[in-house]
């Protein structure tokens, strides 16, 4: 089984901070159903600085909005283009895997996985304009790097010897290579732009994040950790300081950080901490500044040490000592009361006729109201994963555009004005 998500393809996602914003596209298609629970045949999904806006798979396939703000913003008409959008992308990735696993010689029985994200990164500049730093289109097959766009020469780079193919043919086609540059310079600027605008509508009704600050034991037993936990913020753009007697501590001082991190719900936390001396009589506290909508927490330590190693061990062998003394002593009274004759245990009489009213051994005729011999059929739902698996051919005219303006089948028209007939590019 091969492992998924962001530990070696989706290494490239950039951590965003005020300056930077990233829109990002991922799509993963295997070659056929995992009976996992989670896992799909064919997901796609959309991220916003690293946080999921829409999402599709393969058994509900739709289009869903993941945000709040993109399902208010979003007329119904984006989302329905969207869902066949994601439906189109879904067979030409099914065609894809076959071809590859055809030239790798590969057998059908084996799971395999073809992997694309394609997106762009911009800096936002002190009035809020965006500029673009750094586009990203690459491919991954069963965990490796396959085929990826560089965009400042405009050429595709094959990172393994079965991609090359793919490569000289995609190279050949002028107009893949033009509406590449083109949605990843342009297109994906505008939607990030339009996207980040309607983001800050949330921002005036952005969560408080929940603070906490306490202190664990370190390694040495003279000192103690001081941690400060910020969790459940909207938005990555939040401020962290530990503060000793009012001043910020930094790097310099000991202050390590977790960075921010997304939680299950959709929420961020970062965790910060410092090593202290145990002695150090010091104020302690945990500043957390949230600048996009203005929102200032500050939690005091309440200087609760936690007890050393000695300390910790008593405390937890202690109750279990006593709970075993109580014990004991409670089974020598009773061992003394029954020989002193105090004591007198007596089985219950069985019943006259044998039965309980708790307990029933069935019905005569063998049967039950409330159940059934037969257990219904359960099947899993069906994918729509048919196709022709062939291509229409290639082309070199630079005068084609993409299909209906759609680049996710990679289809452009050979005669932009009568808009027929168009060839697809595969693998």
């Amino acid at each position: 089984m091969i492992v998924l998500w962001s530990g070696v393809f989706f290494g490239t996602l950039v951590a965003t901070n005020t300056e930077k914003h990233s829109l990002t596209y991922i799509y993963t298609a295997f070659s056929k159903p995992v009976k996992l629970p989670g896992i799909h045949e064919f997901t796609a999904m959309g991220l916003l600085d690293n946080r999921m806006i829409d999402y599709y798979d393969s058994t509900v396939q739709k289009k869903i909005p993941k945000q709040k703000w993109m399902e208010e913003q979003l007329q119904q008409e984006y989302w329905d283009k969207g869902t066949q959008s994601r439906q189109s992308k879904q067979q030409w990735f099914k065609v894809n895997i076959d071809i590859l696993i055809n030239r790798m010689r590969q057998t059908t029985n084996e799971t395999h996985v073809l992997q694309w994200m394609h997106g762009c990164t911009a800096k936002e500049d002190e009035n809020g304009n965006l500029t673009f730093v750094r586009g990203v289109d690459k491919y991954n097959y069963d965990g490796d790097d396959f085929l990826s766009f560089d965009d400042g020469h405009q050429v595709w780079v094959a990172a393994a010897d079965e991609a090359v193919l793919t490569k000289r043919k995609w190279d050949d086609v002028t107009a893949l290579k033009d509406y590449t540059k083109g949605y990843l310079e342009k297109e994906c600027m505008e939607w990030m732009k339009k996207f980040l605008e309607y983001s800050k509508s949330q921002l005036g009704n952005a969560s408080r994040p929940d603070v906490f600050v306490f202190a664990t034991r370190a390694k040495e037993k003279t000192n103690a950790v001081l941690t400060c936990l910020a969790t459940g913020f909207d938005t990555k753009d939040i401020i962290l300081n530990i503060k000793r007697n009012s001043r910020i501590l930094t790097a310099d001082d000991g202050v390590k950080s977790s960075r921010v991190r997304p939680n299950e719900d959709n929420t961020f936390q970062r965790r910060d901490y410092v090593e202290f001396l145990r002695t150090d009589s010091a104020s302690y506290s945990c500043e957390v500044v949230h600048q996009a909508s203005n929102m200032r927490v500050v939690k005091a330590w309440d200087n609760r040490l936690p007890p050393l190693e000695e300390m910790s061990i008593v405390l937890y062998v202690l109750p279990l000592v006593l709970v075993l003394v109580l014990a004991v002593l409670v089974a020598g009274v009773l061992i003394f009361l029954q020989k002193r004759g105090k004591l007198n245990f007596k089985r219950p009489s069985p019943s006259i006729n044998g039965s309980s009213d708790s307990s029933s051994k069935g019905s005569s005729n063998g049967s039950s109201n409330g159940s059934s011999d037969s257990t219904p059929n359960s099947s899993e739902p069906l994918m729509n994963g048919s196709s022709n698996g062939s291509s229409n051919g290639s082309s070199n005219d630079s005068t084609a555009v993409p299909l209906n303006g759609k680049y996710f089948l990679k289809c452009f028209f050979k005669d932009p004005l009568q808009r027929k007939p168009y060839f697809c590019v595969y693998f």
